[in-house]
């Protein structure tokens, strides 16, 4: 996928406040680590907002709140946003003199706002003195220490806790803790509900149209919540906000006068109190959000009044809130000798928080940005490919749902093929709410400011990604009947496309895949060619020819009164099933110098000098827009962004792969992965967080130290913010899923494959044990625990059948209540 924009403008910061002490550091001010459950940042430094607002989001599943403080707006520095899993709204906007339309993730009703004056002041609108910002990862709460300084010197210490409740979804809640450190007297504080923001996170977006909320309603109901509803402009989904907000001093309720400020798209509640100097007063906002699209609530608006009434105070949310967490970790737990945990911790939290047991009734994808920003439109790409293997094995539940996401679109992607004169099911490289292609036609080169045609809705793959998550979703399960209905559906209509878009070559003797883009997105053209893609992406073929299998090993997997059912629906027999048999036994892999080419042509481009490449330009990231700017182009030269060819040896095992290039009829030794990997790998500059995860994979069987230095990378590429500002529009769900991945699939050796769970530990020297539980067919305890000498597998009482183990190769069965050690 695209690397966003490193050198895209970045907002104006602003000016600092003259009172507000300096803290910038060298690096930004950017959050750190500061234990294995503790993120932490500290200061008040404006070029670093943007990143610490994305990575203290709070959510669960339902939605997501960046990390912006209660009192800011967006203004260059800060951009405050929640976003509601599935809301989609669709515009038009005008780019180069073409009418063009796009699908954005809404950036909805901001729930937030609240802040403070003594009579007559101003309201306090940041940046405070001083700050220190505290995420628990552990519990998923945000918590703000300040100390806030007016201009007639009046000092006020400020502790803001905020959850987004994992127990109660529709529930959001900030707690304010006020102190007048050196003054006492009459204090004011709004509560705000604000729905007329507007999608603006993202700078180069901002020329395309941003407003999507359009107002409905808003008001204070007498001895009750303030209330705000919007719909969005054109999906017509309805959003509803109440809000209660109450005061009070070491628990007894404070007596306030109230007052009510409304306008269109706006709702607040003005509470005025008396302070004493010392006497900590605490103010609790308590937010409830419906929208028209969830289920069995009626109105929305009616349900978010009725729910914000009935919810208990702050402690009572937190306690029930920091209760699911613990259950959550509780089931992700992953104890390793791994220097930096607290990274491996936030990249499992952020994944936790976007998709959850609160997302499956949605009928929502997994974006590739969390629900953390606006980057990428919010769109649903092919990340679902890295993230889906770790839930397999901790909550299959989730990945089905992903499924039936993908499932409820099958029509739409059967429409696809047929617009594209194929058959069977061509899903979209950019899904949101419909399952139409969402991928631009047009993106912008900020370094030449020139727009140009975006080719990316060639990387068909996104299919093969599809099929594979079904796969691997009925190998961890076992689960016949998801694969007797939707499952088998979607396989069998992916085989379908791909055995049609197969074009036999005479002079071959061979099939061939025309016109696509592979993995890598560098590469979208020949550059003697008029017409955009590349024929025989050795990735794309490939993996083609193992979906054409695993169609026809589903065939014969079904109940045989399904197979007929299925076979009669979709219209199958027998001849193309011959067809799917004969593709996926011939189609054509390219190979020059002893290795697969990335495509055919490949040998043909030029080398690039890369030496002068990178003493003009430090960061080769986005070498795609550097040579467009000096008027050249990345298809001209053996450079690749990310990995591509690669890529197979992340989704199969060695053996696997070479039996699959074998079936095409190709010779593949055991020394084709190493001669392939180091090729690529010097022409390869990691423009996508995903390149590391994929690279560590692929080098643990052959350079530990490089693998385990790529497993690094991927791990922290969020928190350091590798892609150079891209990370404050939105994390990198993929790369921290494949992160946590390298650790619980990769350096395990643990694979789900044939009815069997198998095991080939390779740990790095840096890490010296691990240990992981994990579900597997029905067992929600099999302990899996690996150090320097020995592998020893538990397998927990219960009345589940036994597991097929493969250590090594060399096949075990282990029974409830028994363990297993194997030495290494």
């Amino acid at each position: 996928m695209d690397a966003e924009d490193p050198g895209a403008p970045r907002p104006d910061a602003g000016a600092r406040d003259a009172r507000a002490p300096d803290r910038s550091t060298p690096d930004g001010g950017a959050p750190r680590v500061v234990d294995p459950w503790t993120l932490r940042h500290e200061g008040c430094d404006p070029t670093g907002e943007g990143l610490r607002e994305a990575l203290f989001a709070v959510g669960n599943g339902y939605l997501v709140t960046r990390g912006a403080h209660p009192e800011s707006h967006a203004d260059g520095v800060h951009y405050p946003g929640t976003y509601l899993a599935g809301c989609y709204d669709r515009a038009a906007s005008t780019v180069a003199g073409r009418v063009v339309e796009h699908e954005d993730l809404v950036n909805c009703p901001d729930w937030l706002p609240l802040t403070f004056r003594p009579p007559g002041g101003d309201w306090f609108a940041g940046p405070p003195s001083d700050q220190r910002v505290d995420l628990d990862l552990r519990r998923g709460v945000l918590t703000r220490t300040a100390l806030v300084v007016d201009p007639d010197g009046r000092r006020t210490h400020l502790v803001q806790r905020r959850i987004a409740s994992q127990a109660q979804p529709h529930l959001v809640a900030l707690e304010t803790v006020l102190t007048a450190e050196n003054w006492s007297g009459r204090l004011e504080v709004r509560s705000a509900l604000d729905g007329t923001v507007t999608n603006g996170g993202v700078p180069r977006y901002r020329g395309l149209t941003g407003r999507h909320l359009v107002p409905a309603g808003q008001g204070a109901d007498p001895g009750g919540p303030v209330w705000l509803e919007v719909e969005t402009a054109s999906s017509r989904q309805r959003i509803a906000l109440a809000a209660r907000t109450r005061a009070h001093a070491a628990g007894v309720p404070l007596r306030c006068a109230r007052a009510a400020e409304t306008r269109d798209g706006w709702a607040a509640e003005v509470l005025a109190l008396d302070v004493e100097r010392g006497e900590p007063v605490t103010v609790e906002k308590t937010v409830a959000v419906h929208t028209s699209r969830d289920p069995a609530i009626g109105a929305p608006l009616r349900a978010a009044r009725r729910l914000v009434t009935e919810a208990g105070p702050f402690e009572e949310l937190l306690a029930d809130h920091a209760l699911r967490w613990e259950e959550l970790w509780r089931r992700c737990r992953i104890d390793a000798d791994l220097p930096g945990a607290g990274a491996l911790h936030l990249d499992l939290f952020h994944l936790l928080q976007t998709y959850s047991e609160h997302s499956t009734d949605l009928d929502v994808g997994i974006p590739a940005r969390g629900l953390h920003g606006e980057a990428y439109r919010g769109h649903v790409f092919w990340d679902d490919l890295f993230v889906l293997q770790v839930l397999n094995p901790r909550f299959p539940e989730l990945t089905r749902a992903v499924l039936r996401y993908r499932h409820r679109r099958l029509d739409t992607a059967r429409q696809a093929a047929r617009a594209a004169g194929l058959a069977g099911a061509m899903y979209p490289w950019q899904s949101a709410s419909d399952g139409r292609e969402e991928a631009p036609r047009l993106h912008l080169n900020p370094l030449s400011g020139r727009w140009l045609p975006d080719h990316s809705r060639l990387q068909h793959h996104v299919g093969s990604a599809v099929a594979y998550n079904v796969w691997q979703y009925y190998q961890a399960t076992g689960d016949l009947d998801f694969l007797a209905t939707a499952g088998a559906e979607m396989l069998l209509e992916i085989a379908r496309f791909w055995s049609t878009s197969a074009v036999y070559d005479p002079a071959r003797e061979r099939y061939s895949i025309r016109g696509v883009v592979g993995p890598d997105e560098y590469h979208e053209a020949y550059p003697w060619a008029a017409a955009p893609g590349l024929d025989d992406n050795t990735y794309t073929n490939v993996t083609a020819a193992w979906v054409l299998d695993r169609a026809l090993e589903t065939v014969d997997l079904l109940p045989g009164y399904r197979r007929d059912e299925l076979m009669e629906r979709l219209a199958l027999d027998r001849a193309e099933l011959d067809r799917w048999h004969e593709v996926g036994r011939r189609l054509h892999v390219p190979f020059h110098d002893g290795v697969p080419s990335q495509f055919d042509g490949y040998e043909r481009l030029a080398e690039l000098d890369w030496e002068d490449y990178r003493r003009r330009y430090p960061n080769l990231q986005r070498l795609d827009r550097i040579l467009e700017a000096e008027g050249d182009t990345v298809n001209r030269y053996k450079a690749s962004k990310q990995a591509d060819v690669l890529m197979l040896w992340y989704l199969f095992s060695a053996r696997e792969v070479r039996d699959l290039l074998r079936r095409l009829g190709y010779p593949a030794g055991h020394e084709l992965m190493r001669r392939t990997t180091g090729y690529y790998l010097r022409r390869t500059i990691h423009g996508s967080t995903l390149s590391s995860v994929v690279h560590a994979w692929v080098l643990t069987r052959t350079d530990r130290r490089a693998s385990w230095r790529h497993f690094r990378d991927s791990l922290v590429a969020d928190l350091s913010d590798s892609q150079r500002g891209t990370t404050a529009e939105g994390v990198h769900l993929g790369a921290m899923a494949g992160a946590v991945d390298l650790l619980q699939r990769c350096y395990t050796g643990l694979e789900i494959r044939e009815d069997a769970l198998w095991l080939d530990p390779h740990l790095p020297s840096a890490l010296g044990r691990l240990e992981m539980e994990i579900r597997y067919r029905g067992h929600w305890g099999l302990v899996v625990a690996i150090d320097r000498r020995t592998a020893t597998v538990t397998l927990r009482e219960s009345r589940q059948a036994p597991v097929s183990l493969r250590f090594r190769g060399a096949l075990t069965t282990i029974r409830p209540g028994e363990s297993h050690r194997f030495t290494l």
